[in-house]
């Protein structure tokens, strides 16, 4: 099945493009520039990986040497040879005719540990997520995504044991092989053991002093732990608001990880059932939507700030939006019919920003207005937010 994703990557100058393993970075490269205009190294192949890494000047050589047809190099999963970019960038300055590079990589982490060149601007950078709701189309369905996510490997499974089969694997092999194997421990239980809870946490205030004293590791090997999954986009921080309020409010961050069914298969939780109307399935809808929404925003190229609001009193926004001229304070409801008492950060988030366009996203299948608070279908909320 091809579905045609929502990034628009340009054909005319180089970019590196950054996502987690399996979000379809290399079928997507592959669908939009054609073999014969290019020259392919993976660097997941190990004889291609060895060969080059014990000398990086044969990359140089080879593309030096191409066929003139050859418009465009590409490489990928390059923070395998974080040197690479040295080349490339020679080529970039040095060369009378330089190809278009294409960079993929599913680490920030070896980059930075390596001090890579990035290439100051002579790159635009992009990310790819996994699917959206508006690029399943027809295929699209919540249920689905909220149980399994939406890895398009995984998605596309005909048979629901073998999803299971693929996010269980995806974590043993990726995450608790690799990603220990980049965070340079010399033990690497406390780090497995913080998988699970990290994905308990998912959509919580953080309190890495209580974590640490679970894990039994310091707190700031914690706050390490969540910048390892960070920086192998694994996941995110969402920050508190922090606008020139007089309400105290948190200070905690929260954390999601960039996948529903990879966030369920660490928590061992892929075949528990769910249930509308409990609060688990509540926190499932709330990621999800949160997760549509940052995507969006991203392939978009939207300037958009993302934060949430909660005061000490216990009054929360799930997710407030600032552009240059609005403020949207979004409230995110699996129920079909929310009530008063689901509105209630957000009436006491208008009390501080009374500019603030308010929302209650819902399952409700039509739009109401409850006061100066749009209750919406899940839908709807993209267009308002200009998508």
């Amino acid at each position: 099945m091809m579905l045609k994703r929502m990034i628009n990557l340009p054909k005319d100058r180089s970019f590196f493009l950054f996502g987690p393993r399996q979000t379809g970075k290399t079928t997507l490269l592959k669908q939009l520039f054609k073999s014969e205009e290019s020259i392919y190294y993976d660097f997941l192949k190990t004889d291609e990986c060895s060969r080059l890494r014990m000398k990086p000047a044969i990359f140089r050589e080879e593309v030096l040497s191409r066929n003139p047809n050859k418009k465009y190099v590409i490489v990928d999963e390059v923070q395998l040879i974080p040197e690479i970019l040295n080349e490339i960038h020679y080529l970039m300055e040095s060369s009378d005719n330089p190809p278009i590079f294409i960079i993929t990589g599913s680490s920030a982490r070896k980059l930075k540990r390596k001090n890579a060149n990035l290439l100051a601007g002579r790159a635009w950078k992009y990310n790819l997520h996994p699917l959206t709701h508006s690029e399943l189309g027809n295929y699209f369905s919540i249920d689905k995504v909220m149980k399994i996510g939406s890895l398009p490997k995984v998605y596309l499974e005909e048979k629901e044991e073998y999803a299971f089969k693929t996010l269980k694997s995806y974590v043993e092999t990726y995450l608790k092989e690799e990603i220990s194997a980049e965070s340079i421990l010399r033990n690497v239980n406390p780090f497995f053991k913080f998988l699970p809870l990290a994905a308990a946490y998912n959509g919580n205030l953080l309190n890495f002093s209580s974590l640490s004293q679970q894990i039994g590791v310091s707190y700031k090997t914690v706050q390490e732990y969540f910048q390892i999954l960070q920086d192998t986009l694994i996941g995110f921080m969402l920050n508190p608001f922090t606008g020139n309020i007089k309400k105290q409010i948190v200070k905690h961050p929260k954390f999601y990880f960039f996948d529903i069914g990879v966030s369920r298969a660490i928590k061992g939780d892929l075949s528990s059932l769910l249930y509308p109307g409990t609060k688990e399935y509540g926190e499932i809808f709330e990621h999800f939507i949160i997760l549509e929404i940052l995507r969006f925003i991203d392939y978009y190229q939207k300037d958009y700030k993302v934060s949430f609001y909660r005061t000490k009193g216990g009054a929360e926004v799930d997710l407030i939006i600032e552009s240059q001229k609005d403020i949207f304070a979004i409230e995110i409801k699996s129920s079909d019919s929310p009530g008063f008492s689901d509105l209630k950060g957000l009436k006491s988030f208008s009390e501080v920003v009374p500019k603030a366009k308010l929302f209650c996203v819902s399952m409700s299948p039509r739009a109401r207005v409850a006061k100066n608070i749009k209750i919406i279908p899940w839908r709807e909320i993209f267009e308002h937010l200009g998508f």
